[in-house]
């Protein structure tokens, strides 16, 4: 109902973000990543009074303004989380912390306002809680995230003697502790977690169908659009392929996300993986791997084409 009504919107603030978002269709994924974003970054850049007001003015001058602000704040957001997040797994690959059982790493002026989403992003990347924090005079205060099987506010309950104060639940804390606890706090933490065995816990995928590239069809990825919106409690379609052969591999964003083309007997589709970059090292043209992903329709210089967007990789087997 709120996506039919946002398509039949006269709201003039939201009419302009849709249209700068730079979708076609209004769906989920429109709110999600074209929307959503640039209303959450002027609360993360401590500019949510400028969101308030492109809602309500009726001056096609200031909504105008207003949208060029939001799509600014986004674009500072991204800057800001991509710095964090590089300073951040620089000191994780050179301390080699990603062998402990939770990842703890702390730096100057890292911006308050992202570093919980950079914190998800590090405990996606390798599949370990972590905590980030940010200095500031004598205090260091920041976000952590967890994976599931590991309540982090229960943890922290028993490292009390090195914090100063939290707040939170088990999948997402904030955090303020003296800048001089950074290590006591650390080792305590990770006393914690080695205790909860968390190596032992391994990420599943919920899979929900296993098919063959010929089975697939553009009617068939319209038609699930069907069962949307999609978010945490209905989740898209997860779909496994088996025995593929890479027809070709390459890295992209200076080696941060992957694209291949795949191929089953006569098919052949693409693929795309986010954040899986280092895959293309793992692999070579001509080796068959098993994938999981999503399916959806990708539309470049007005042409459709099926893709498979990546969730998990292995060799095939």
């Amino acid at each position: 109902m709120g996506l039919m009504l946002i398509n039949q919107t006269k709201n003039m603030g939201l009419k302009s973000l849709l249209i700068s978002s730079g979708y076609k269709n209004i769906d989920s994924n429109t709110i999600s990543f074209g929307v959503a974003p640039r209303i959450n970054a002027c609360g993360r850049m401590g500019h949510a009074e400028e969101a308030l007001k492109l809602f309500l003015s009726k001056d096609i001058y200031e909504v105008n303004e207003l949208t060029s602000k939001l799509n600014e704040y986004n674009k500072l957001r991204q800057e800001k989380e991509k710095n964090i997040y590089e300073e951040a797994v620089k000191q994780i690959e050179q301390k080699s912390l990603y062998e402990k059982s939770i990842i703890v790493v702390g730096g100057e002026d890292w911006h308050h306002g992202v570093i919980g989403i950079v914190s998800s992003k590090i405990t996606e990347m390798y599949f370990k809680p972590s905590i980030l924090l940010c200095y500031e005079g004598d205090l260091a205060k920041g976000s952590g995230r967890s994976i599931t099987g590991f309540d982090l506010h229960d943890a922290l309950m028993k490292c009390q003697d090195s914090i100063e104060r939290f707040g939170g639940h088990s999948m997402a804390i904030g955090i303020t502790i003296k800048k001089d606890m950074f290590n006591q706090f650390s080792k305590e933490i990770e006393t914690v977690a080695e205790e909860a065995n968390i190596n032992d816990i391994i990420p599943i995928i919920n899979v929900d169908l296993k098919v063959n590239l010929s089975e697939i069809n553009k009617d068939i990825v319209d038609s699930i659009k069907q069962l949307e919106p999609f978010g945490e409690g209905n989740k898209m379609p997860m779909f496994a392929f088996k025995n593929l052969r890479i027809d070709s591999i390459r890295a992209l964003s200076e080696g941060k996300h992957i694209k291949m083309t795949l191929r089953e007997d006569n098919v052949v589709i693409n693929a795309i993986g986010f954040n899986f970059g280092s895959l293309a090292e793992e692999f070579k043209i001509g080796d068959k791997i098993d994938v999981v992903g999503v399916l959806e329709v990708n539309s470049f210089n007005g042409v459709d084409s099926l893709q498979i967007s990546l969730r998990d990789v292995m060799r095939a087997v």
